[in-house]
């Protein structure tokens, strides 16, 4: 049988709550031509998935939308056979189908992995999606320059985490943004960030002004709100800001412009503003950013700090918690045996 979670028939909140998911169990599906079942090993929790949830992009009574790395039980495309590791997107659900005629929200095109490229979890994060979209923002959209001073929110999160590293290694100045104490020592005393403000702090807006004497040339966005609001006044002339996530925003009504206020606020000081959307950037992309960022991960020159909780049970509480930033690193739950370890 297959246990999977998905969206409980009730209105969508605005944050998680106990009952907005429900368990089920179902058949196991069989693999047409040109598809392949596959075991889900690891699964992604990432914000921008309750953005799927709210806005009514997930069918209720499906698995619950994410990004997967699996193991094939059984195929029927050529070049792929059981055994393999895939990146997919199984989503909540301990088997899915992965090839021809398999849509889904969010679905992926499937990708074999080479445990000896690296861990297998790393396909959802550092080396995967994740990776990609800290270096599509950083890197394609921002172009740090050596001396620049650089400020990333939500510093010690699964995108920020890279993204404050790729700008280090262009020789720029970086201030992360995190949480607790805890959260910004990693940040700076692990990951290199030359400080680290806390956004509990009363006195976020002064902590960051310290912080940055020369006010600020790129701001990577994770949260929006007040954090935003203490990155405003410091941006330079020329300034750049991609817009990755608002995660201040994601309780709002699904029909709010969710970024708007920012974008203005910062584009009429002079910002140059981009909107990230990693799909832009995996075709054309991908094989530069495994080139560059690859090696940097295997010399231990980009480190990279998991969450990883157990369970397919653990599902709901590990999202929820996530949303509210309870996470210490990027979050994923392994619902499966991963065989490489």
């Amino acid at each position: 049988m297959n246990r999977y979670w998905t969206l409980a028939a009730a209105p969508v909140p605005a944050w998680p709550q106990p009952d907005t998911f429900e368990l089920r169990t179902g058949e196991v599906p069989t693999p047409a031509p040109g598809q392949a079942l596959t075991r889900t090993i690891y699964v992604s929790l990432d914000p921008y998935q309750w953005g799927y949830k709210r806005r009514g992009v997930e069918a209720k009574g499906a698995p619950c939308h994410a990004r997967t790395v699996s193991q094939v039980v059984e195929s029927n495309i050529p070049g792929l056979a059981a055994g393999d590791f895939v990146f997919g997107t199984n989503g909540w659900s301990e088997y899915g189908l992965m090839g021809e005629g398999v849509p889904r929200p969010g679905y992926m095109v499937p990708r074999k992995l080479d445990p000896a490229q690296g861990k297998l979890s790393h396909a959802v994060g550092v080396l995967g999606m994740l990776g990609l979209t800290a270096y599509a923002g950083m890197i394609l959209q921002c172009d740090p320059k050596p001396g620049e001073t650089v400020v990333v929110s939500a510093a010690s999160g699964g995108v920020g985490q890279i993204a404050g590293q790729l700008a280090k290694l262009k020789g720029a100045r970086v201030v992360g943004i995190a949480g607790k104490p805890e959260k910004c020592a990693f940040v700076t005393d692990e990951l290199g960030f030359d400080a680290c403000v806390s956004h509990l702090s009363p006195t976020l807006a002064a902590d960051l002004a310290a912080a940055c004497p020369a006010g600020i040339d790129v701001y990577f966005e994770n949260v929006g709100g007040a954090v935003f609001r203490a990155v405003l006044p410091l941006f330079n002339p020329g300034a750049r800001m991609t817009i990755c996530g608002l995660i201040a925003h994601y309780g709002d009504a699904p029909d709010a412009n969710a970024g708007a206020e920012e974008k203005a606020a910062a584009e009429a000081r002079g910002v140059h503003v981009q909107n990230l959307f990693v799909g832009d950037y995996v075709e054309g992309h991908h094989d530069a950013f495994l080139a560059d960022v690859g090696p940097w991960v295997a010399e231990g020159k980009v480190r990279y700090l998991e969450d990883i909780r157990e369970g397919l049970e653990a599902l709901p509480s590990a999202f929820a918690e996530m949303l509210k930033g309870g996470n210490f690193g990027k979050m994923l739950v392994r619902i499966g045996e991963d065989p490489t370890l």
